[in-house]
Parts: structure tokens; C-alpha cells; sequence
């Protein structure tokens, strides 16, 4: 899921060149069929991925949705971190960032994580900080 902003508009159009399919939606348009997609399409592929925190923010703090496409669909969730040695970073809240040509990119994933214990409104938000304490580790400047 990828959000419905210029940033997005990015983002998909790569995530298409890369053979991703971009269902565009986010917390503040169109996120719940978005969301619904999402799940139709991971129940049928078995692989998805989200930008998890929203289109505006603030930077690094989780949204429900990844939570929700976890729970409804039983799959794990596997953070990624990517990284550049050389990027244009947008002057934006999440200060988006854009490798430059020719730059070492570098992904890492890190460990599965199970955000589908419990089906109470607390278990929901424990995973939601469990998932955002993670992230907010792993982040490099």
C-alpha cells in the first residue's frame, strides 16, 4: 500500500517497474479499500508490503493498517530498512528520501515478526508499538 501523495506517486511508479502491483490508498484517503485490496492480494500471493507510517506523519510512528492486513490475513510482518550511500532526501515531513545515479543501495531485513496474537483492541495497540519500537531502532540518519 502505498500512499495517494506525490511521494506515492514515486514510489508506485517504481513499484510497478519492479513487477509490484501499488494499491493506493493510506490512513487519510481511501485506506479502507485500500486495505481491502491489500488483504484480497496477499491472501492470493502471499507477499505485500507497506510504507507504514502514513502520508503525513509524523515520520516513524506506525499506523493501524499493517496491523489490520496482518491480522486478517495471519501473515507475519518483516520489517526492511533501506539505506544509501549517496540520496537526495525531499524537504518533506519524512524527508523522503531518492538515491542518486550510480549509489549503493542497501536493504535489510530484519526479523518476522507475529502481530496477530490477541484480537482485543490492547493486543492490537502492543503489536502497533511493538512494530514501531523495532523500526525506530533500526533507523540509520
Amino acid at each position: 500500500m502505498i500512499s495517494q501523495s506525490e511521494d506515492g506517486d514515486v514510489i508506485a511508479g517504481i513499484a510497478e517497474k519492479s513487477g509490484w502491483h501499488a494499491v493506493r490508498g493510506s490512513s487519510s484517503r481511501n485506506g479502507g479499500q485500500a486495505l481491502k485490496e491489500m488483504v484480497g492480494r496477499l491472501k492470493r500471493s502471499g507477499l505485500a508490503a507497506h510504507i507504514v507510517d502514513g502520508p503525513k506523519g509524523p515520520a516513524g510512528i506506525i499506523k493501524a493498517g499493517v496491523v489490520s492486513l496482518a491480522r486478517d490475513t495471519g501473515a507475519v510482518v518483516v520489517p526492511l530498512y533501506v539505506t544509501s550511500d549517496r540520496a537526495w532526501y525531499f524537504n518533506s515531513w519524512d524527508r523522503f528520501m531518492l538515491p542518486k545515479p550510480f549509489a549503493k543501495v542497501s536493504l535489510r531485513f530484519d526479523k518476522m515478526m507475529d502481530l496477530t496474537t490477541g484480537q482485543d483492541e490492547e493486543a492490537f495497540e502492543r503489536h502497533r508499538l511493538q512494530l514501531q519500537e523495532t523500526m525506530l531502532l533500526n533507523l540509520t540518519p
